[in-house]
């Protein structure tokens, strides 16, 4: 699926799960919905994802996980936060440039409208 069919997927989801739940949930049960959601669209949709670091030539496990990997070309990081940091910006892409990815989405949970917690980034590689 083209990249931005799989964007505009994303966001409507997002807004779906936010107008069933509210805002006030931890982060886990908005991933848990999402991936569902995504899923029921005919998305493939990956959870968890192990992402090393390559350092020294080799690919060192630190830690680092994806929330959803969707489509196997987006990455979407659950927040349940005030408001978007700069620091959430900064992880998101090093995210995107550790996996090689063009695009991600940080989508803040905890927010009246959905709307408002959608943060779009893109790694320019």
């Amino acid at each position: 699926m083209e990249i931005e069919k799989v964007a505009k997927e994303i966001v409507d989801a997002a807004i779906k799960v936010h107008r069933a739940l509210g805002p006030g949930l931890l982060e886990s049960a908005y991933q848990k919905c999402l991936a569902y959601e995504l899923h029921k669209r005919g998305l493939k949709v990956e959870t968890e994802v192990l992402l090393p670091i390559t350092y020294d030539g080799q690919q060192l496990d630190a830690g680092y996980r994806l929330d959803l990997l969707v489509e196997g070309s987006v990455i979407v990081e659950n927040k349940a936060v005030e408001k978007i940091l700069p620091l959430h910006e900064a992880q998101l892409l090093t995210y995107l440039k550790l996996a090689n990815q063009k695009l991600g989405f940080i989508l803040n949970w905890n927010v009246a409208l959905m709307k408002h917690g959608i943060k779009r980034m893109v790694n320019n590689l």
